[in-house]
């Protein structure tokens, strides 16, 4: 089967003309309301705790309270298949779990902003699990969300609909970033003075800014493609959420009773390779992989003991994978996805350490959200409706390596950073360069992702594609502070930039093949 990465016969004006589409215009909103809460976790949040008190390798530990980003395939079966009351039949299928999701998100937005981290020990972890909530819910909403873009428009417009996605989405990040940095200076926290109550007021009007997202949902239609399964019945919703619900506790009480075993072997692993940075992340994959088994066991003893059917473990997660396989065949299927899950590892593991970064080079609040936010969003937004017309153009995967290409050279410019120090002028050509790249590159992808989809399991195959993407990246960027410590910022932004070069190397893989190019 082909896969349709090619450019379209459309020409530059036509495809200016095609952003007013409705569908397109509606994304840039969607995209508002997915982008808000990520970076309340991933950035905004970093500062708070650097501001409480919190140690930076601590800090950088919370950026995997959005490791529910990278799992999201295991419980979009299920909003891809059941049904919510009263909402999905007032609603539509796809709206309401958006909607849901959205009234999830908000709340978490409300618990995190009613604890102080400096307060005490209980707090903190309060505070990161009321993180966990929020990624939860919010990387649910970008499971529909996703969904809803696909069925609701054909290959030609997908391209546009991900530059506006992702516009909205930049959007989102930038009054997350550089909106809640300018609100908690405004209210009285800095480096120097905390104010929890500061942080306190901004978090709660980060969830009022969610009224954009509720807003959207409420007057945008319901795709065609979307109508509920017809195969769905009670009986069947009742076993799926039961084997989620098993299986998802197996997976937790392994994580977290392997803990203490984990470790003791972090510390048998460091002590061999003496990089305290790779043993960690050695025994997180190990830990993850345990979860994954036990999982598998208890979905294998419902099964056998008629708890659950088998084809309802099939038709909720086998199929979509199998799916997958038989239309690429296995050598296309692995190059693919191997290329899904690295794209984006150079700018997630740099991303997770430059707030810390750009605080450790004197850099105060207000500087970091007028560059790194603001003019950094106007470049994204550039480089998103740039990469947009160019993958109409061009073709996606052209302008997928070109992404590719930039994204681990502009990794280089930070080293140069890191050596001059404190340099606004320097600060500015650097953060320019790298979001124009992850405009561009970020616009091609998700087109990309969302051409390998079929629309038969829309939800659970871009779950598993965006899953993918963020898991290897973000597990790793959890130990980024730590490497920071070990190596030095220069050193660590070198290996940022060369974990690009398998990128580049598989898209020029997949491109050979006749089927893509």
């Amino acid at each position: 089967m082909s896969t349709n990465f090619h450019a379209q016969n459309l020409n530059w004006k036509d495809s200016l003309r095609a952003f007013s589409h409705p569908r397109v215009v509606t994304m840039l909103f969607l995209g508002f309301s997915a982008g808000l809460p990520l970076w309340l976790i991933f950035s905004s949040l970093s500062f708070w705790l650097l501001e409480a008190g919190i140690d930076r390798s601590v800090v950088t530990y919370f950026s995997w309270a959005t490791l529910g980003y990278s799992f999201k395939f295991v419980w979009a079966p299920l909003v891809d298949n059941l049904p919510l009351p009263i909402l999905t039949r007032a609603l539509g299928r796809r709206r309401s779990w958006i909607l849901f999701a959205q009234a999830l998100v908000v709340a978490a937005l409300v618990l995190m902003a009613n604890l102080d981290p400096a307060a005490d020990q209980t707090n903190l972890i309060y505070l990161a699990l009321a993180a966990v909530m929020l990624g939860f819910s919010s990387a649910t909403q970008d499971i529909v969300i996703d969904a809803y873009r696909i069925e609701s428009a054909g290959v030609q417009l997908q391209a546009l609909m991900s530059a506006t996605y992702i516009a909205g989405y930049r959007i989102g990040m930038l009054v997350a970033g550089a909106g809640a940095l300018y609100l908690a200076s405004y209210f009285g926290s800095t480096t120097d003075a905390y104010s929890f109550s500061a942080w306190h007021n901004t978090y709660l009007l980060m969830a009022a800014c969610m009224i954009v997202g509720v807003a959207t949902t409420l007057l945008m239609p319901e795709p065609e493609a979307s109508k509920p399964r017809s195969h769905s019945n009670s009986r069947h919703s009742a076993q799926a959420v039961t084997l989620f619900i098993f299986c998802v506790s197996g997976f937790i009480v392994a994580y977290v009773y392997s803990a203490e075993a984990g470790a003791n072997l972090k510390i048998f692993v460091m002590e061999l390779t003496n990089n305290k940075g790779l043993a960690g992340f050695i025994v997180e994959c190990l830990k993850l992989t345990l979860g994954l088994f036990v999982a598998f066991a208890i979905a294998t003893l419902l099964i056998k003991t008629r708890l659950v059917e088998a084809s309802i473990l099939q038709g909720l997660y086998l199929n979509p994978v199998r799916d997958f396989f038989q239309r690429y065949g296995m050598h296309s299927a692995i190059l693919l996805l191997a290329l899904v899950g690295l794209y984006r590892i150079s700018d997630i593991v740099l991303g997770v350490v430059a707030n810390v970064f750009y605080y450790d080079l004197g850099y105060s609040k207000n500087e970091v959200a007028t560059v790194a936010k603001a003019f950094g969003l106007g470049m994204t937004l550039f480089g998103g409706f740039l990469g947009g017309l160019m993958s109409l153009q061009f073709g996606v995967l052209r302008i997928l390596l070109l992404g590719a290409i930039l994204s681990a050279a502009t990794n280089l410019l930070f080293m140069i950073l890191a050596k001059l120090g404190y340099n606004m002028t320097m600060l500015y050509l650097v953060i320019g360069a790298d979001n124009l790249s992850a405009g561009i590159a970020s616009a091609a992808f998700v087109a990309f992702l969302s051409a390998l989809t079929n629309i038969k399991f829309t939800a659970m195959q871009f779950a598993i594609f965006t899953s993918l993407m963020t898991l290897i990246p973000k597990v790793l960027g959890g130990y980024s502070g730590s490497m920071v410590n070990e190596v030095g910022y220069a050193q660590f932004f070198l290996i940022t930039a060369i974990l690009g070069l398998p990128v580049i190397l598989l898209i020029l893989l997949i491109s050979r093949n006749s089927r893509f190019s």
